[in-house]
C-alpha cells in the first residue's frame, strides 16, 4: 500500500499530460493546492487554457498523433522550466477503428506508448538534475492483465482490429516501459511507477464515437454515477508522486493505492521490456543512452 499522506510540493515543477480534463485536471488542481508550479499539457486549446488559468500554471498544447509535436513540446518545456521534478504521463486514448498517425504508427499505440516514451526520454536529463529527486508516474489500466504485446506487430496491421485488444496492449507497454525505465535509471535521481486509477469517467473514449454515444446515453449516465470521480482517480498519482520514499515504489504497478503483483507474464518479462525499449527508440528516433547499471539494451 502506498503511503496515503500527500506531501507539500512547494518549489517543485510538475508536468501533467492529459491535464485539460478528468484525472489530469484533478491532479493539476491538487498539485497547485500543494504549492507546485504546474505545466498543464493538453490537446484542446480552450480546455487546457481554462485549467491552466484555474491553477495558475502555464498552458502547453500538444498533439500526440505527431511525434514532431511531442519534440516541440519537450523543447518548450525545457526552455520554460529550469527544473522538472515530476512528470505525469497521463494522456491516453482509444479508437474504434484502426487509425494511422502522421508518423505511420497505429494511433492508440503512439498516443499511449510511443509519445510518452519519447517525451520522457527528451526530458530525462532535466528530471535527473532535480535536486530533490524526480518521479515519473504513468497512468495504466487493469486491461493489461489479459493483453498480449507482439513486437512484430506493434502497429496492429495484422488481422481484425479490436479496440480493447489494441488498447490493452498499449497499457501493457506502459507497465513494461515503467519497469525498464526503473532499471535504466537505477542509481540516478529518477524513480518511476505506474498505476490503475480505478473506474473513472474520463475522456479516454473521446475519439471513439460509439463508446462516446453510449457513455452520453441513459446507460452511460447510470454507469458514471457508480464510477469514481476524477479527484478520486487522481489520488494514486498524487501519492506516488509525493511519497517520502520513492525508491520503495520504483518500477512498481499499483491498482489504485495497493501494489499489485503483475498478472501478466509479459509484464514481468525483463528481456521483452528491454526489446520493447529498443524498438520504441527506433520508432521514435531516440538513442538508448539512458544511464543504467547492467544496461544490455
Amino acid at each position: 500500500m502506498v503511503n496515503s499522506a500527500v506531501r507539500d510540493s512547494r518549489g517543485t515543477t510538475v508536468v501533467i499530460t492529459g491535464a485539460s480534463a478528468g484525472i489530469g485536471a484533478a491532479a493539476a488542481r491538487r498539485f497547485a493546492e500543494l504549492g507546485a508550479t504546474v505545466a498543464v499539457v493538453g490537446r484542446s486549446p480552450e480546455k487546457t487554457a481554462a485549467i491552466a488559468a484555474e491553477v495558475g500554471g502555464r498552458m502547453h498544447l500538444v498533439d500526440y498523433g505527431s511525434l514532431d509535436d511531442v519534440r516541440r513540446l519537450a523543447a518548450d518545456l525545457l526552455a520554460t522550466y529550469e527544473r522538472i521534478d515530476i512528470l505525469a504521463n497521463n494522456a491516453g486514448a482509444m479508437f474504434a477503428s484502426r487509425k494511422v498517425s502522421v508518423d505511420g504508427h497505429e494511433m492508440t499505440f503512439q498516443v499511449n506508448h510511443l509519445a510518452p516514451f519519447l517525451l520522457t526520454n527528451l526530458l530525462l536529463d532535466r528530471l535527473a538534475a532535480s535536486p530533490d529527486g524526480a518521479r515519473v508516474v504513468n497512468t495504466g489500466s487493469t486491461v493489461y492483465r489479459k493483453a498480449h504485446l507482439d513486437l512484430n506487430d506493434l502497429d496492429s496491421s495484422r488481422g481484425r482490429y479490436r479496440t480493447l485488444r489494441v488498447y490493452g496492449a498499449s497499457k501493457l507497454a506502459t507497465i513494461m516501459f515503467t519497469r525498464e525505465l526503473a532499471r535504466r535509471t537505477q542509481g540516478t535521481a529518477v524513480t518511476t511507477s505506474a498505476f490503475h486509477p480505478g473506474s473513472v469517467a474520463t475522456e479516454v473514449t473521446r475519439d471513439n464515437a460509439w463508446q462516446r454515444a453510449i457513455m452520453n446515453g441513459p446507460l452511460g449516465k447510470a454507469a458514471k454515477a457508480m464510477m469514481l470521480t476524477p479527484e478520486q482517480g487522481a489520488e494514486p498519482l498524487l501519492q506516488l508522486a509525493t511519497t517520502a520514499d520513492p525508491h520503495s515504489v520504483n518500477g512498481a504497478y499499483f491498482h489504485r493505492l495497493a501494489r499489485e503483483d503483475l498478472k501478466n507474464a509479459q509484464a514481468s518479462d525483463t528481456d521483452l521490456a528491454r526489446r520493447l525499449w529498443q524498438r520504441s527508440a527506433e520508432l521514435t528516433g531516440m538513442t538508448t543512452r539512458v544511464p543504467a547499471r547492467d544496461d544490455h539494451a
